[in-house]
């Protein structure tokens, strides 16, 4: 099993600090999620039903039918690679870990960001995260689609996964599923602050969905989820409340970063991202006193999700005065 963020009852019991104690920043989830209101009694009575109203609200936000819910975008990163024979895919580092994990058995290989057009050609799949995780990379919606056409002329797939897409619209290509070779993945758990749900789609060509239908199995996605997801995707005046709100709070930690002289090498509006040679003492230390962040051994860094309330943002900037007078 891969490192993930969260985990606080781990470090709960590792550093001393009780649960309800921590501040939690590890995971890039937004901490004004969406208000989740009571469901309705006979919702957890019934078997899910695709006519719901759920797939028209996907629809409806991703801008494509081509699409299918599954629990979380996780069981499709599982999936995928086994639905093609052996073949080489290329994968960036660092980034979303689970991807690289689940390729094993193909020829992987690593890629940066500013050769992934050269060695595009002798590629069969292309796996990346848009904006990236952590590096807050972007890539621009004409460059992939670009890929996307030369990696399917040879039957090559281009796979996306924008889990933290949702607060910039403008960088996604969900609306183009069904181009053949198009691969999108799409998460309620960061923007929406919804992980415990464990609701995603995957937005792909019609006979790649059968596939992966036909192998996630019935009820995928649990009737609750299913109804909160619904909602949530319908409610376009919180959505716009949201990006706005994610931006001034990104920046804003960035700021108080930049002020303890750790300037983010990267970021999105959910998270910022430090490269330190300090990375490692910087999270233990912060780790102590109840903070906890997501620490990368390569490069060393530090990515810092988004304080709520407002006693969070002064523990914080308190933790990181500490560690700037014993650094």
């Amino acid at each position: 099993m891969l490192e993930h963020g969260g985990k606080l009852r781990a470090a709960a019991m590792r550093f001393g600090i009780a649960h309800e104690e921590w501040v939690d920043l590890s995971t890039g989830i937004n901490p004004r999620g969406w208000p989740v209101p009571t469901v309705p009694p006979e919702v957890w009575r019934c078997l899910p039903e695709a006519e719901d109203g759920l797939a028209d609200a996907a629809i409806n936000y991703y801008g494509s039918p081509m699409i299918l819910p599954a629990a979380g975008s996780q069981p499709v990163i599982q999936l995928l690679p086994h639905l093609r024979p052996a073949c080489r895919v290329g994968l960036l580092s660092p980034s979303y870990a689970e991807h690289a994990y689940a390729w094993r058995g193909h020829q992987l290989v690593g890629l940066e960001f500013n050769t992934i057009d050269m060695k595009l050609d002798d590629l069969d799949v292309l796996v990346l995260c848009n904006p990236n995780n952590p590096t807050g990379h972007r890539f621009a919606p004409s460059t992939l689609l670009g890929w996307r056409e030369r990696l399917a002329w040879r039957g090559g797939w281009l796979v996306v996964d924008e889990a933290f897409a949702d607060a910039t619209p403008e960088i996604s290509i969900a609306s183009h599923a069904g181009l053949p070779g198009l691969v999108v993945l799409r998460s309620m758990g960061k923007f929406f602050g919804l992980a415990g749900a464990r609701v995603g789609f995957v937005l792909a060509w019609g006979a790649l969905l059968s596939r992966i239908a036909e192998e996630l199995g019935p009820w995928s996605v649990n009737g609750p989820a299913r109804w909160v997801t619904t909602r949530a995707l319908q409610d376009s005046a919180w959505q716009q409340t949201a990006r706005k709100n994610l931006v001034i709070d990104s920046t804003r930690l960035a700021d108080l970063l930049k002020k303890y002289k750790l300037a983010p090498s990267g970021a999105t509006a959910l998270f910022q991202w430090v490269i330190s040679p300090h990375a490692q003492q910087l999270h233990e230390s912060l780790a102590k006193q109840g903070i906890l962040t997501r620490y990368f051994d390569s490069p060393k860094s530090v990515r810092f999700g988004m304080p709520c309330p407002e006693k969070e943002w002064l523990r914080l900037e308190t933790a990181l005065q500490k560690f700037q007078d014993i650094a």
